[in-house]
């Protein structure tokens, strides 16, 4: 068994249930999610697993979703499905990923100096049903977690033992459709796991067909022995797609348009991603060697326009990312003795390697080039060393104390730019390192309480273009360069309450500050500076409880104040952050054949730019299934069952309609889809 598992085999029927689009018997399934017991094991409260079954419970509208079974963590959509989500936690608006790793199987996710966004994270390439378990830790606490560390981290590990062949075909409103075929073979002396999927959707917008074209692939050959294992996994996807962007809320109430309309029709994209990956696991006796590497090519195009006519021909952009991804890691993790202290020490080791072709913003109208506006070539690497230490004072107390070594280099070549005298003064090559060091205490009341206290530094780095930049790339004005890396420095005490399988409940408070808020803007093709740090803590509360053996309830709150150090164009607030988020789950399994999953998904009003308050938003889903045999099951997703026209997103920004004479501030939103059914027919063999 994979050394990132903690198996417990169950017999009976609990709250958390494998839906209709299950790869095995209920009763043949091994739990490692919330049924797991992380006293004397966890670093701190904020820590956790969720399981493939829990995965399976959640009715998703759009892939990305996976994340939301990390407790507090919102992933939003304001553009069209092949785009990645925009995601939210602890006070954090992070874009599409800025301060949150996320890796599968051992690949990073997030994409570095990225055409549309630092640490861009596109999850589309999941296939949910063969996700084994999702492993959460939030905060900056870690030291085996480098890069866009500041707010946590998840760690997906997709599934590596035999499962049942499977072939489920889906269908519901709005043309959606898809084909799901799962299973593993005997091969090679070992099982090879395979995934294949494809899935269409037209959508519920007025004047624009989303004309979702996905494929996902999954080959993973999976060797399990004595002392090691080993895997070989090779991923595939590709997607094509047209946007319904967020739109102006005057374009609505004076009737030009309705919630599902669009300004601009053509905006959309496409994108692929193909990867190669190794892993490979071995007991050496006196140590456990933990390793893998990967290589992943990467691509994408994306139209979008936000801000529609300020400019005479138009204002879309293209957004372009061509790139080559190469790295690895390798950890020793080895027991030993400090006199009467067991302590077990960790080394770890990382690469990783982004050779960028071309990276870039361009003038678009209806996807026609007008105009190149900036377009580099970047080469960026990382080598990380680590060290955790473990130490078991007494049969209670533990400590865990890490230290972290990061150094990047960057390398910009300037191809193109709206004023081509800037692209000398924007080549060029920039280095920086940074060391962060973290410190957990748990002290465990007994077997069933433990109480921890963390602190420690994260960090992420910024866009490569904006360490280089000198020169705005169109206006030919003098820009200051930003620090490559930006720290940030967290903490937290929390304690965690496990009564056997039936209550699970962890409490943290928490506390972290970032030195400043920089980013680069892919949309602007500059980089933002807000020029002063900022502050969060929150409160942090997730309670599981199994009522009898058919129903289980889950509720997961959190409560967050954020503002910058020093106010910002008057204000304090800092944009996207949001107060209160609550998620909870009602889980109903009365025997071996049905069950049903409802969830809610809740968050407060929050800010926006200029003092502005956005409207918060409540999402109900429900999935209901029937198990008519071992062979056939049938599962029915209703999606925004209350068919709620809340908002999914909303900014506050300047944009011109056709027929102003000028840009006008207004609010701009993403409505909900409307409620829409999914069915799903799944046969075994």
């Amino acid at each position: 068994m994979s050394s990132h598992k903690l198996p417990i085999a169950i017999a009976s029927a609990l709250a958390i249930q494998l839906p209709a689009q299950a790869q095995e018997r209920i009763q043949e399934i091994e739990i490692v999610g919330r049924e797991v017991n992380l006293v004397g094991s966890a670093l701190s409260a904020s820590e956790g697993r969720v399981s493939h079954n829990e995965i399976l419970q959640r009715p998703l509208l759009r892939t990305g979703e996976v994340l939301e079974s990390v407790p507090g963590l919102v992933a939003t959509q304001h553009s069209g499905s092949g785009k990645a989500n925009q995601f939210f936690l602890r006070g954090f608006n992070l874009d599409h990923g800025t301060d949150f790793a996320t890796s599968v199987d051992g690949m990073p996710v997030n994409m570095r100096s990225h055409g549309h966004g630092q640490g861009y994270t596109d999850l589309n390439f999941l296939i949910p049903e063969l996700v084994e378990e999702v492993v959460y830790r939030k905060g900056s606490y870690y030291a085996d977690v480098g890069d866009f560390s500041g707010a946590g981290a998840a760690r997906i590990y997709s599934r590596d033992h035999s499962l049942d062949n499977s072939i489920n075909l889906g269908a519901g409103e709005y043309g959606f459709g898809r084909l799901l075929a799962t299973g593993s073979v005997d091969s090679l002396q070992g099982d090879l796991v395979y995934g294949l999927e494809h899935q269409v959707y037209e959508g519920p917008w007025d004047s624009i067909d989303e004309d979702i074209g996905k494929t996902n692939l999954w080959l993973k050959q999976v060797w399990q022995g004595e002392d090691q294992d080993l895997a070989l996994s090779f991923m595939l996807y590709d997607n094509e797609w047209n946007s319904a962007d967020q739109i102006p809320a005057r374009a609505v109430s004076s009737g030009q348009i309705s919630q599902f309309g669009s300004i601009d029709p053509t905006v959309g994209g496409s994108s692929s991603r193909y990867s190669l990956a190794l892993n490979w696991q071995r007991n050496l006796g006196w140590a456990e060697l933990r390793s893998n590497a990967y290589v992943i090519d990467y691509d994408m195009e994306l139209y979008s326009n936000f801000s529609y006519f300020v400019s005479p021909q138009g204002d879309q952009f293209q957004q372009v990312d061509d790139r080559r991804i190469y790295g690895g890691d390798a950890a020793l993790v080895i027991p030993g003795q400090w006199g009467d202290v067991a302590v077990t020490n960790t080394l770890g080791a990382e690469l990783r390697i982004d050779n960028i072709d071309q990276v870039g913003l361009r003038s678009t109208a209806q996807r026609q080039f007008l105009d190149e506006i900036r377009l580099d070539a970047v080469d960026e690497s990382s080598v990380s060393l680590y060290w955790q230490s473990e130490q078991q004072w007494s049969p209670r107390l533990r400590s865990v104390l890490g230290l972290r070594y990061d150094a990047f280099d960057f390398e910009v070549n300037a191809l193109a730019a709206g004023d081509p005298s800037t692209l000398a003064a924007n080549s060029g090559e920039a280095d920086d390192d940074i060391f962060t060091a973290s410190l957990s205490l748990m002290y465990a009341v007994n077997d069933n309480h433990e109480l921890y206290a963390s602190i420690g530094e994260g960090f992420h780095s910024n866009d490569a273009r904006g360490t280089t930049i000198r020169l705005d790339p169109v206006e030919g004005t003098a820009v200051q360069p930003v620090d490559p890396l930006v720290s940030t420095l967290g903490s937290e005490i929390g304690w965690r309450m496990f009564l056997t399988d039936q209550i699970n409940a962890t409490v943290a408070l928490w506390q972290l500050d970032i030195d400043s808020e920089l980013l680069f803007v892919g949309d602007a093709g500059n980089t933002e500076d807000t020029g002063v740090g900022s502050e969060r803590q929150g409160v942090e509360l997730t309670t599981y409880y199994q009522l009898n053996d058919a129903v289980g309830l889950d509720f997961e709150y959190s409560w967050t104040d954020a503002a910058f150090e020093t106010a910002v164009d008057g204000n304090d607030a800092i944009p996207g952050a949001l107060e209160h988020v609550i998620s909870a789950g009602i889980n109903i399994q009365p025997n071996d054949q049905f069950f049903a999953h409802l969830r809610l998904r809740s968050f407060d009003d929050f800010p926006l730019d200029g003092g502005v308050q956005a409207d918060g938003s409540t999402l109900l889903n429900l999935r209901l299934g029937y198990e008519f045999s071992e062979a056939l099951s049938v599962a029915l997703d209703v999606l925004n069952l209350t068919d709620s026209d809340d908002h999914d997103i909303e900014y506050f920004y300047e944009s011109q309609l056709m027929g102003e004479l000028a840009p006008v501030e207004d609010r701009h939103f993403h409505v909900f889809e409307p409620r829409s059914l999914r069915l799903y027919l799944d046969y075994r063999f």
